[in-house]
């Protein structure tokens, strides 16, 4: 049941005598249609705009009437509206009912916000999915499913100096950084007086933002990358900071080598262990050498894998020759699992920290500045001045071997080399004497010629 308010029906006070679940229209509105009320069941007044459209009358809900709102008021309270507001809705869904006349009047106007809301919150949801932090999660897992070891270290830098230090940035699209917000990441370190990690920060993120350019070019690359929509890299033109790229030219000299070795060399349990088969093998890249499996440990050989280099071509096996000093510890590691530098029965490798960390508590204050990769570097020196070639020091410590020849050509494994550089490294180790040279071994001396054809 519906009808045509008396005047005095319109002003406030009569408003709120409205007979329950009847309709009643207010007034007709200059726009369109008509303004009406009605008294809810639960004592509340709704306002409705009614109209029509295609030869049928329809109601739209215009909101809850609010008895104490100012008369004049045009917007919504929290309560509800003023008959002017109420008006006013009318007014604007007449507009939209208008500009949709002909497919379907403010039915098809109200599809088309639903429609544009539910756009708007999945283009929200893809911004989230496909932000700054999810492109480097997904380079970060890229980068461990091929095994390598630098996968660790870019989690560490991108949680720590984008995800923490620049959250609204981390959230942004990954499509929408910047050049400008890179140096702006870069920057901050660099003030900070950490200048070799922002160098470090802009390699991987140069990288992290590359796959998201190469995916379409590469198929080694995982699709999910492509879902970035990454045009251009914003890394590509920013510039390193050559002045903390220098490399730690500090390697031990053969006496702090003999000195290191004297401290570690009657050290009981897994410590000692470890710590010799670095020396003794040559320094090898310490996050290498810990994720030694017992699968790749002969009885006068261990192999390990290189994961350095250019990314997609994968780890480059390297086998490095055990010598006598070393059987003994070799053989001596707890058979289990899979791991051979473990302390949890195999389960699983030690850190190259926690290697890193036995050696700094056992050598303490006896050599300045003892840091345990430059005992890689200290061993190189040495064996250099041991007149070792420069390819046979590459071949023991799996460094500079690069170029068409030795990756095509050279099919020798050097393993008889690799043997002589370690004995010769264990024998100065064990020259007590600082700066004592070990003497070369001589060839033996042929028999005096007898009597006879003298």
């Amino acid at each position: 049941m519906s009808g045509l308010a008396p005047a005095s029906l319109a002003l406030p006070k009569q408003l709120q005598a409205l007979p329950a679940g009847t309709f009643v229209t207010l007034e007709k509105l200059e726009q369109g249609g008509s303004l009406q009320a009605r008294r809810l069941s639960t004592g509340a007044v709704q306002f409705y705009w009614r109209y029509a459209n295609d030869g049928r009358t329809h109601r739209e809900p215009v909101g809850p009437y609010d008895p104490v709102s100012p008369p004049k008021k045009l917007e919504p309270t929290s309560r509800g509206l003023s008959i002017a507001a109420a008006r006013e809705q009318c007014r604007r869904l007449s507009l939209k009912h208008a500009a949709h006349r002909g497919v379907g009047g403010l039915k098809e106007a109200k599809s088309a916000e639903r429609r544009q809301y539910a756009a708007s919150k999945e283009a929200e949801a893809t911004r989230a999915t496909h932000s700054l932090s999810n492109l480097l999660d997904d380079y970060v897992k890229h980068q461990a499913t091929q095994g390598r070891i630098s996968a660790r270290e870019a989690k560490n830098l991108f949680d720590l100096h984008v995800v923490t230090a620049w959250p609204a940035m981390a959230r942004t699209p990954a499509s929408e950084i910047t050049q400008d917000q890179v140096i702006d990441m870069l920057r901050r370190l660099t003030e900070q007086g950490k200048g070799r990690t922002s160098n470090k920060l802009r390699t991987y993120l140069r990288a992290a933002f590359q796959c998201a350019v190469d995916v379409r070019v590469t198929a080694s690359i995982p699709v999910a990358f492509k879902a970035y929509a990454v045009q251009v890299n914003p890394v590509a033109q920013t510039r390193r900071d050559g002045r903390f790229d220098c490399a730690d030219k500090r390697p031990l000299t053969a006496d702090e080598l003999r000195a290191y070795w004297h401290l570690i060399e009657k050290l009981q349990g897994l410590r000692g262990r470890c710590l010799r088969m670095h020396l003794l093998t040559g320094g090898q890249r310490i996050e290498q050498l810990v994720r030694l499996r017992w699968a790749d440990v002969r009885a006068d050989s261990i192999t390990i894998y290189d994961t350095k280099g250019r990314p997609g071509r994968g780890a480059r096996t390297h086998t490095v020759p055990i010598v006598k000093a070393a059987v003994r510890d070799l053989r001596s590691f707890e058979r289990t699992g899979d791991h051979v530098f473990s302390t949890t029965k195999g389960l699983k490798p030690i850190s190259g920290t926690t290697l890193s960390g036995w050696a700094t508590q056992v050598v303490g204050d006896a050599i300045d500045g003892f840091q345990l990769k430059r005992v890689r570097s200290g061993v190189e020196t040495l064996l250099a001045a041991n007149r070792i070639s420069r390819e046979i020091r590459g071949h023991v410590q799996s460094h500079g071997l690069t170029g068409i020849q030795a990756r095509h050509y050279d099919g020798h494994d050097y393993m008889l080399e690799k043997r002589e550089a370690l004995d010769l490294l264990a024998r100065e180790l064990t020259s007590r004497a600082a700066g004592a040279k070990t003497a070369k071994p001589q060839r033996k001396a042929s028999a005096p010629a007898s009597r006879a054809t003298r």
